[in-house]
């Protein structure tokens, strides 16, 4: 199967069955302000430390991958404002992973409500200055009209300026999205120093995705506690998931953590029979046998099997055979590093080498060898964890497809023998407005 073009023309968006939307809005058109404003936005904040332990109380986790918990971020950024620092908000809306579509969503359709979570991160850290860091146009038009909409007091002397860059799986980094906005390339630094101890302009900075400020108007409204009636008790709350793959179109779905694997599927059209396995995090995460139709989707379940949620972005995997999806997303590695750091630059190269081979027909048992030993020895090198990306998908395709990668050892695997899925952005989900 070719897969070069994007996974389809038209995004699916919608809610999974009872489960009352907190971040998506059906219709899918740009929210206004004054729509806005009606359910409830930019609600006055007179007590930001009562605020604060609101968001300690609801437990959130960071969306855009790491899931570190929000709260210890603002603590640490407001103690350094209170010792007389200038602090920072970067709302990181650039969704490097092209699996992935919830980000450029909420900015192109909810631009006001991750620009009140900006303004309430802002708040709780004593920020005056902040940006919305973005690599897609539509979704840097839709941020310029929506503060054009908003009043100066509304920000409480806010500043907050938008910053674009070209789309890049590096550039949505921290490291990366802080030295943009400084004005340098949108590559990785060497850490530490981390933004929270040296940010913009060498201020600390609050570094979050923007799915995970666009919660903080929901705490702030309706308090931790019925933050945590959905979700589970390590992965509270509700989050955006970016469905692709199983032959069907992209989709965006908000669910309660703790959603049973299988109940996604039946959301998303697919049958359990037809899976097996996916594509986890988008592409950071690695790959996952039938156990995944074993999964609840928390944080807890999937780091238990060494692989995780991510951004929020799965792959479904049926027809297309493992190992030459993990062959494209290697590749994939290979062409987008930043080109820094020689363990990365020629890790993935190698590891795309025996991949692409190994989907061919071509590799050795040697090869195999070796990529093994790659996905231990480069783990953690590197100014950034793009390696760490390519050693989670080389070491899950050998220890979750075996059998699969010793029938391609024999030149067995007959799918790639007549067409192998390949791609040059694998499961890119390209279109993100409903027609």
């Amino acid at each position: 199967m070719n897969a070069t073009a994007p996974a389809a023309t038209a995004l699916t968006v919608a809610s999974a069955p009872g489960c009352t939307p907190r971040l998506l809005r059906l219709p899918a058109t740009v929210e206004s302000m004054s729509a806005y404003e009606s359910t409830g936005g930019y609600a006055l904040l007179d007590n930001a430390e009562a605020l604060l332990a609101e968001v300690e109380n609801a437990g959130l986790l960071g969306r855009g991958g790491a899931a570190f918990p929000l709260a210890v971020k603002l603590r640490t950024l407001r103690a350094a404002h209170a010792r007389g620092h200038e602090t920072v908000v970067l709302a990181n809306g650039e969704e490097g992973e092209p699996a992935s579509v919830k980000d450029r969503w909420l900015l192109r359709h909810r631009p006001h409500l991750v620009l009140d979570g900006v303004r309430l991160a802002a708040r709780l850290v004593g920020a005056q200055r902040a940006f919305v860091y973005v690599s897609d146009q539509d979704a840097a038009r839709t941020i310029d009209s929506a503060l054009n909409e908003v009043g100066f007091d509304t920000f409480g002397g806010l500043e907050i300026s938008i910053v674009t860059v070209a789309p890049g799986y590096v550039a949505g980094e921290e490291t990366a999205a802080v030295r943009a906005v400084n004005g340098g390339p949108a590559k990785p630094t060497d850490k530490p120093p981390r933004p929270f101890q040296h940010g913009v302009s060498g201020h600390p900075t609050l570094v979050s995705n923007v799915e995970t400020l666009a919660n903080l108007p929901y705490v702030l409204r309706h308090g931790g506690a019925a933050f945590r009636s959905a979700g589970t008790d390590a992965s509270p709350g509700t989050f955006l998931m970016t469905i692709t793959g199983a032959g069907r179109p992209p989709a965006l779905y908000e669910v309660p953590h703790g959603m049973p694997f299988t109940d996604l599927l039946a959301l998303h059209g697919v049958s359990p029979d037809a899976v097996q396995g996916a594509l986890m995090g988008g592409y950071f995460a690695g790959l996952l046998n039938r156990d995944v139709l074993d999964t609840t989707l928390d944080h807890e379940t999937f780091r238990a099997l060494g692989c995780g949620l991510g951004c929020g972005a799965i792959a479904i995997l049926t027809d297309d055979c493992p190992v030459a999806v993990a062959a494209s997303v290697l590749a994939y590695f290979d062409r987008e590093n930043a080109g820094q750091c020689g363990s990365c630059f020629n890790g993935t190269a190698a590891m795309a080498a025996v991949a692409g081979a190994l989907r061919d027909g071509a590799a050795t048992a040697e090869d195999v060898a070796r990529l093994q030993r790659w996905s231990v020895v480069l783990r953690g090198r590197g100014a950034c964890a793009t390696l760490d990306g390519a050693a989670n998908v080389a070491a899950s395709l050998l220890a979750q497809f075996p059998q699969l990668v010793e029938q391609h050892l024999d030149g067995a695997c007959d799918p790639c023998r007549s067409a192998a899925f390949s791609a040059q952005r694998p499961y890119e989900v390209e279109a993100v407005t409903q027609p």
